[in-house]
């Protein structure tokens, strides 16, 4: 597929996980890319490798909690690759604790990643695609916005608001060809998923058991499904679709959750 030939596409969180498969994908369709994320290592690797793979990418480090590289940062893509046609708003950070537990440091942290990033990128995003006539936003936002899960106040708060903004969004610029739409991922065999075991405590040889065993398809997912999934709601394939909030979690959100401890309980039976 070629499908994002002559397309730019800017995605954050671009150093691991889903944004790096996702900055990944969009090339290998054709599309340029600018990633950004913290790690400068890991962007310089993600961006040879694109390079290496007959693509087109330009890192750009930096800490998205930061405004000023939010406008910085659309400003760059059309600077160094000519237009913007895509943003995906994937940097993310989780923090686990009840709202008692919870410092205001952790949740302004969250707050700023989560949900305080994508409306400063979208927000400078936006003058950009009226102009060219039209733009897509992808929003990845997270099963635990569309349920409640014990233990993660700030970031089922802050994934909560990301999908609230992107409908309202979605709403506002539905008249001018600019689509918004969130992805909410469930769980998915990443680097965030490993943080929170380490964050709770828990040994992966134990936790990951677990986690596959309560998503109704008996597996996590991969960060190349989400990308896939991604993709398709920035694509022309998804013309007609805007202000979604598009689970690809294994069927979790489908029974609350219920329907995965369920079915563990009855293969293990």
């Amino acid at each position: 597929m070629n499908d994002f030939a002559g397309k730019v596409g800017l995605v954050t969180g671009g150093t691991s996980g889903f944004g790096a498969a996702i900055a990944k994908a969009f090339a290998a369709r054709g599309g340029a890319v600018l990633l950004t994320g913290r790690d400068s290592g890991r962007g310089a690797a993600v961006e040879r490798a694109i390079a290496e793979a007959g693509g087109r990418a330009v890192f750009v480090p930096g800490d998205v909690a930061d405004p000023a590289l939010c406008e910085r940062l659309i400003a760059e893509a059309v600077r160094r690759l000519g237009r913007l046609d895509v943003l995906v708003n994937c940097a993310g950070i989780v923090h686990l604790g009840t709202a008692e537990a919870t410092t205001t440091e952790a949740w302004r942290q969250v707050m700023a990643v989560n949900a305080d990033a994508p409306f400063y990128l979208s927000r400078a995003a936006i003058p950009v695609f009226r102009r060219q006539g039209g733009g897509a936003i992808v929003n990845i936002a997270s099963e635990l916005a569309l349920v409640g899960q014990p233990g993660y106040a700030a970031y089922c708060a802050s994934k909560g608001a990301l999908l609230q903004l992107t409908r309202v969004m979605a709403l506002d610029h539905a008249r001018e060809g600019i689509r918004v739409n969130a992805l909410c991922a469930g769980g998915c065999d990443t680097p965030m998923l490993y943080e929170e075991f380490r964050q709770a405590g828990v040994d992966p040889a134990a936790g990951l058991p677990f986690a596959r065993d309560i998503i109704p398809m008996g597996r996590l997912g991969r960060a190349e499904e989400i990308a896939q999934a991604a993709l398709f709601l920035a694509s022309d394939a998804a013309a007609f679709v805007t202000g979604a909030a598009f689970a690809v979690d294994g069927g979790n959100t489908a029974g609350g959750f219920i329907a995965g401890a369920a079915a563990a309980k009855s293969a293990r039976a």
